[in-house]
C-alpha cells in the first residue's frame, strides 16, 4: 500500500491521493527532541561515546526510564528490570525468544498488529488469534480462557489497540488476571501477560488507559517512543518485567541475552540519550483530536459504521453491506483512497485507516468515501 500510494501520487498528485494507510507519525518531533539533537555534539565530544554500552542499554537512561514508568504504573520499578531494545518490536522478538520453545503457544485478542505472527513464527510457536466482540472490540474473556491449553505461554494484548482504538478497562483486565492464574495453576507453568502500549500516550475524551502491572505478577511491558516523539526511525524500545513477578531476574537475564544474540546488541545510543531527555514531555494530540472529528464527519456522512476510537490514531470502521474487506480496499483504491483490510489484522469485514496526515487531505477524502460507498451498494 506504501509503494502504491507512491505510483498514484506520481500519477495523479499529491493532492489526489489520499494515503490513510500507514501508521508513519507525520508530525514534527517536540521540540524539546530537536534540542536534545541539537546538544548531542557537546555531550557525545569523549571517547566511546558512540560505541558499546551494556547490551540492556546505558544505565543512567534505564534508570530515568524506570522512574517515569514508576509514575505510569503505580509500581517501583528499578533500572535493572528494564531492557532497552530496537523498538517495541526489538523487545517483543527478545522476549519471545526468551520464554517460547518450539510449538508453543501465544494468544492474541482480534483484530491485532499483524507482526505478532511472525514474532511468532520466528521461533517455531504459534500465534492463536481470538476475536474481540464484534464491533466493540472489548475482550471476549470467556473465549480467551476456552483456548488456553497446556501450550499456551503467553497472551500478547495492545491497549489502546491499532487497529480499533479500543482501550481495555481495568475490570477487563482483572478478570483476564483472574483466568491466567487459574490456568497457571491448571498447567504449571508461567503464563506471560505482555502488554504492548506505543499508544499509551494518545487517548480521547479523559479515557486512561489501566497500569498492568498491579493486576498481574506474570507481566511484561514493552513499548517504544515511536509514536509519542516522533523517532519511529530511530528503533528505541523498552521491555520492563514486573518486580512483582517470581523470579523476575532470570526473566531479564533471558532477554538480555537474547537482545544480544538476535542480532540487536543493543537500543541505538543516540535514541536513548534523546528519550532520556523528553520522557517527562506531553505529546501534542489536539492535531489527532482535530482529525479525528473531522474523518468521524466524514465517515458518519458516508454511512459507514464504526467505533469512536478512545485512543491511537486509527479508525477501523465495518464494511458496507457485510462487503469482503479486500474488494471494499480496492473500491477505495480506485477513488484514490488507501486503506488496509481488517482481515490482515485477523478481524474481516472491517478496514483501517491512519490518521497521518494533514487534515486538508482527510476534509478532500469526503467526496471519494462517499462515492466508493456508493458503489458498494
Amino acid at each position: 500500500m506504501f509503494e502504491a500510494g507512491i505510483e498514484l501520487k506520481k500519477q495523479y498528485g499529491e493532492d489526489n491521493v489520499y494515503d490513510f494507510s500507514l501508521g508513519n507519525p507525520d508530525l514534527t518531533p517536540p521540540k524539546a527532541v530537536l534540542d536534545a539533537i541539537a546538544e548531542l555534539p557537546q555531550k557525545l565530544n569523549h571517547p566511546a561515546s558512540l560505541g558499546y554500552m551494556p547490551n540492556a542499554g546505558f544505565p543512567d537512561a534505564r534508570k530515568a526510564l524506570g522512574k517515569w514508568l514508576s509514575i505510569q504504573q503505580k509500581t517501583t520499578i528499578p533500572a535493572d528490570n528494564l531492557i532497552m531494545t530496537v523498538g517495541a518490536a526489538g523487545a517483543i522478538n527478545a522476549l519471545f525468544r526468551a520464554i517460547l520453545n518450539p510449538g508453543d503457544e501465544v494468544l492474541c485478542p482480534a483484530p491485532y498488529f499483524v507482526e505478532y505472527t511472525f514474532y511468532c513464527n520466528n521461533n517455531n510457536a504459534k500465534l492463536v488469534p481470538i476475536k474481540s466482540k464484534r464491533f466493540t472490540f472489548e475482550l471476549d474473556i470467556p473465549k480467551l480462557e476456552a483456548a488456553i491449553n497446556e501450550h499456551t505461554h503467553a497472551i500478547i494484548i495492545n491497549s489502546p489497540n491499532n487497529p480499533a482504538g479500543v482501550i481495555y478497562t481495568e475490570e477487563e483486565l482483572r478478570q483476564l488476571a483472574d483466568v491466567l492464574r487459574k490456568a497457571m495453576k491448571k498447567y504449571g507453568h508461567p503464563i506471560f501477560l505482555v502488554s504492548d502500549e506505543p499508544y499509551r500516550f494518545l487517548t480521547f475524551d479523559g479515557a486512561e488507559v489501566p497500569p498492568i502491572f498491579p493486576l498481574y505478577e506474570y507481566s511484561i511491558i514493552v513499548s517504544s517512543f515511536s509514536k509519542n516523539l516522533s523517532l519511529a526511525g530511530e528503533r528505541v524500545g523498552y521491555a520492563a518485567v514486573n518486580p512483582a513477578m517470581e523470579n523476575h531476574e532470570e526473566l531479564i537475564r533471558g532477554i538480555i541475552f537474547t537482545n544480544r544474540i538476535l542480532g540487536f546488541v543493543n537500543a541505538p545510543c543516540i535514541g536513548q540519550r534523546i528519550m532520556e531527555q523528553c520522557l517527562n514531555i506531553v505529546p501534542e494530540t489536539k492535531i489527532y483530536i482535530e482529525r479525528r472529528k473531522i474523518m468521524a464527519e466524514i465517515l458518519t456522512e458516508a454511512g459507514l459504521h464504526f467505533t469512536m476510537p478512545a485512543g491511537t490514531f486509527y479508525f477501523f470502521p465495518e464494511t458496507p453491506n457485510g462487503m469482503d474487506d479486500v474488494k471494499f480496499v480496492r473500491n477505495l483504491y480506485d477513488e484514490h483512497i488507501l486503506a488496509v483490510p481488517g482481515s490482515g489484522f485477523g478481524y474481516p469485514g472491517f478496514f483501517r485507516l491512519a490518521l497521518c496526515v494533514d487534515k486538508k487531505i482527510i476534509l478532500r477524502s469526503r467526496e471519494a468515501f462517499i462515492r466508493a460507498v456508493k458503489a458498494a451498494q
